[in-house]
C-alpha cells in the first residue's frame, strides 16, 4: 500500500510548499501504465508523527491544490486514458476498444484482470497516496498554533471531503478496503481490510466532518472547491449506496432546496464552467481543457484508442436530445463510430473553457428518485425522473410500479452520465444489474468481476490484507 514512504530529508526546503518540520512531497512520481517496473519507495529513515506544521493558510492552500491536481490529471477520476471514465467504460457496457492487446484497457475491457496488472496497483497506490496527503493536510491544520480555528476549519473540511471521495470510489472498485486516518507508517503498514459497512461508517463520519466546517458558498464562484453543499451532495450519494433511503432523500432535498443550483436546458451548456447545475468541477492548468476531451474526441475512424460502442448509441431514444448534443461521429465513408462529446475543445484555448464535472445536480434527482422509489413515494420518483427527461426532451416518464421506476432511473442514469466517472458502471454495481446487463455482451464476464482483485504486490507486503478478493 501506498503511504509515501520515502528518503525525503524531513528539514528540506521544498520551493512550492514551504511547511515548518516537514510535508510529504505530493509531486513524487507516479505509476504509469507504461512503467515496467513498479515504483519502489523506500522506508523513511525516522517515523515522524504529526509533525507536519503550516504556517500559513497559503501553505495550506498549495497543499490541497496538490491534492485537487492529482485527482484531475493521475487518479481515479482523472479524465485521461487511465481514469475510471475509460477503464470503467470499458469495464461496462459504454465503449469498445481499438488500441493494442495486453494493456491494462484491453484486459478491463475483455474481463482478464489480474492482481499483477498496473492499472490494479495504480488505483490501489495513487488513491491512498491522495489519502496520505489529506491526512497530511489535517495533521498539518490540527498541529497548527499560527492558524486561527476559523482558518483552520474550511481547508481541513476540504481535506476531510477528499479522504471519504477516495475512500468511496476505492471501496466500490474493490470491496472492503482499510481506511486510513494517519500519516503513521508503523500504523498504516499493518493495517487489515474493513467490512464495507464500516467503511461507508467512516466516510459518512468524514463527510459530516466536513459539512460542519466547509464553507457556504465558493468564493471564487466556480465550484472548484467543495462547499458544504458539496458535503451533502455526496453525502446523498453515500446513503444511496450505503441503503439509507430516508437519508439519501434528506440530503437530496437540502441540495435541490437550497436554491444555489438549477438544471440547464440547453445540452451544450451543461459541462460549461459557469453551468448552474455544477455542484463541483475541477479546472484545468491555465489555458488548457479537459483530459476527456482529449482522450474521446476524435475526427476520422477507425479510432485509434476507443469509441461508444454502436449497441450503446442505438440504445437513445430517436427523440433524446443528449443522443444529438453530447455524441459525435467519425466516418471513414463507409463505416460510423461514435465518441462522448460531452466537452467540446480538445486544444488549448486563451484561458480555460471546459473544466472536468464531477459532480451535478441531475445526479441528485436520480438519488433523490430513487430513494423515493425505495421508500414506495412513486408520484415522487416519477416526479424527478421526468424533471430529467423532459431537458432531454422527451416525454415524461409511464414507469407505474416501483420496479418499472427503478429501471426507468437506470435507464435515465445510462443517458445522463455516459462517459463520466465511470458512473455507469458503479450504478449498475450499486443496482445488482451488472450482471444482467454484462453477461449477454461479454464473453469473459464472471460474477466475480463485480470487485477489481486487491494488488498482488500489496498482500505481499502487508498479509493483514488478506483474503484476495473471490475469482482472483
Amino acid at each position: 500500500m501506498y503511504f509515501l514512504k520515502s528518503n525525503i530529508d524531513y528539514n528540506c526546503s521544498l520551493p512550492f510548499i514551504k511547511i515548518k518540520a516537514s510535508i510529504i512531497l505530493l509531486g513524487m512520481s507516479l505509476f504509469l501504465f507504461s512503467c515496467e517496473q513498479n515504483l519502489e519507495i523506500e522506508l523513511p529513515n525516522s517515523q515522524l508523527t504529526g509533525v507536519t506544521v503550516f504556517e500559513d493558510t497559503a501553505t495550506a492552500n498549495a497543499a490541497l491544490a496538490e491534492l485537487y491536481a492529482q485527482l484531475r490529471d493521475n487518479t481515479l477520476v482523472t479524465g485521461s486514458s487511465t481514469g475510471l471514465g475509460v477503464m470503467m467504460g470499458l469495464y461496462a457496457d459504454e465503449l469498445d476498444y481499438y488500441s493494442y492487446p495486453g494493456q491494462p484497457a484491453f484486459n478491463f475491457y475483455n474481463h482478464t484482470v489480474q492482481p499483477t496488472d498496473l492499472a490494479v496497483g495504480f488505483y490501489w497506490n495513487n488513491g491512498y497516496k491522495v489519502i496520505y496527503g489529506a491526512n497530511a493536510v489535517i495533521e498539518g491544520l490540527r498541529n497548527s498554533t499560527v492558524l486561527s480555528e476559523e482558518e483552520k476549519a474550511p481547508l481541513m473540511g476540504q481535506a476531510y471531503f477528499i479522504r471519504a471521495y477516495v475512500h468511496f470510489y476505492l471501496l466500490n472498485l474493490f470491496g472492503g478496503i482499510p481506511y486510513i486516518e494517519s500519516t503513521d507508517y508503523t500504523v498504516n503498514s499493518e493495517v487489515s481490510r474493513l467490512m464495507e459497512i464500516e467503511v461507508y461508517q467512516k466516510i459518512i463520519a468524514d463527510l459530516v466532518t466536513s459539512q460542519s466546517l466547509l464553507e457556504e458558498a465558493d468564493s471564487l464562484g466556480e465550484h472548484i472547491y467543495p462547499t458544504k453543499i458539496t458535503a451533502t451532495a455526496f453525502l446523498a450519494k453515500v446513503y444511496l449506496f450505503n441503503e439509507q433511503w430516508t437519508l439519501a432523500k434528506a440530503a437530496a432535498n437540502d441540495v435541490i432546496n437550497s436554491g444555489q443550483f438549477s438544471i440547464v436546458q440547453d445540452l451544450d451548456s451543461v459541462f460549461l464552467p459557469e453551468s448552474s447545475s455544477t455542484l463541483w468541477q475541477l479546472k484545468p492548468p491555465f489555458g488548457n481543457n479537459t483530459l476527456e476531451a482529449q482522450i474521446f474526441i476524435f475526427e476520422s475512424g477507425p479510432p485509434s484508442f476507443v469509441s461508444l460502442r454502436p449497441d450503446f448509441v442505438n440504445d437513445f431514444d430517436a427523440a433524446d436530445l443528449r443522443r444529438q448534443h453530447w455524441i459525435g461521429e467519425a466516418t471513414d465513408g463507409d463505416n460510423t463510430w461514435y465518441f462522448p462529446n460531452k466537452y467540446k475543445l480538445r486544444l488549448p484555448t486563451e484561458s480555460s473553457q471546459e473544466y472536468s464535472v464531477l459532480l451535478r445536480l441531475e445526479e441528485i434527482y436520480l438519488i433523490r428518485a430513487e430513494a423515493d422509489a425505495k421508500l414506495n413515494n412513486l408520484s415522487d420518483a416519477r416526479s424527478d425522473i421526468s424533471i430529467v427527461r423532459q431537458r432531454a426532451g422527451l416525454e415524461n416518464t409511464t414507469a407505474n410500479t416501483q420496479q418499472e421506476i427503478l429501471d426507468a432511473i437506470s435507464k435515465e442514469r445510462k443517458w445522463e452520465f455516459f462517459a463520466e466517472q465511470g458512473l455507469r458502471w458503479f450504478y449498475l454495481k450499486h443496482s445488482n444489474r451488472a450482471s444482467l446487463i454484462l453477461e449477454p455482451i461479454k464473453t469473459g464476464w464472471r460474477e466475480t468481476d463485480i470487485l477489481l482483485p486487491l494488488p498482488q504486490e500489496e498482500l505481499l507486503l502487508n498479509p493483514n490484507l488478506e483474503p484476495q478478493n473471490p475469482g482472483y
